[in-house]
């Protein structure tokens, strides 16, 4: 199936999508990767509030290169999720309805998904360029001081994403090489 949705993302559109739907969101969408995990662990560790609010909201993977002149961003390609996977379960148990990476997620990462309900999408490796055409704005909103890897608050436009691993925990990067194996 193929879906606009926006985002952040509202429980009704989360629980209709399906492992290989295609998904064109629009909204916000926040960035961040492993340093940017590990300082918010670090606050959660230390009792304090978050620099972004978790419930609903979708974190994209990435860490842009610098923007072209008349450019909000500059190639914006998917870093490998598993970077973040020792940081995933505790934002997913926070409200986190979205994940935006590339590659396979351990199997805590899986049951946060499915325990909160929430969706992991993948985002096509390779094609930062032609992503970051579907980013309107982009504004660091926390941590600056880690260049690429500061928390940013992107505004997309049919951001093209592919639905793998959904509610019921039913995983694409387990079921595609089965179902390439029977043909």
């Amino acid at each position: 199936m193929e879906y606009h949705i926006q985002v952040p993302l509202k429980k009704e559109d989360i629980e209709k999508l399906k492992i290989g739907d295609t998904v064109y969101l629009t909204g916000i969408v926040y960035t961040a990767r492993d340093a940017a995990h590990k300082r918010m662990q670090e606050a959660l560790d230390a009792g304090q509030t978050l620099p972004i609010e978790m419930e609903h909201n979708v974190i994209y993977y990435m860490g842009p290169s610098p923007a072209r002149p008349g450019r909000p961003i500059g190639s914006a390609g998917p870093t490998t999720a598993s970077r973040m996977d020792k940081y995933a379960p505790a934002l997913l148990d926070l409200g986190l309805a979205g994940m935006i990476g590339k590659g396979k997620r351990q199997p805590a990462v899986k049951e946060a998904v499915v325990r909160n309900q929430a969706v992991y999408f993948a985002a096509i490796g390779g094609a930062g360029a032609l992503l970051s055409k579907a980013i309107t704005d982009s504004q660091i909103v926390a941590y600056e001081d880690l260049g690429t890897e500061a928390i940013r608050k992107l505004t997309v436009s049919e951001f093209p994403v592919i639905v793998v691993m959904d509610p019921e925990g039913n995983d694409l990067y387990q079921t595609a090489p089965q179902e390439y194996k029977k043909s």
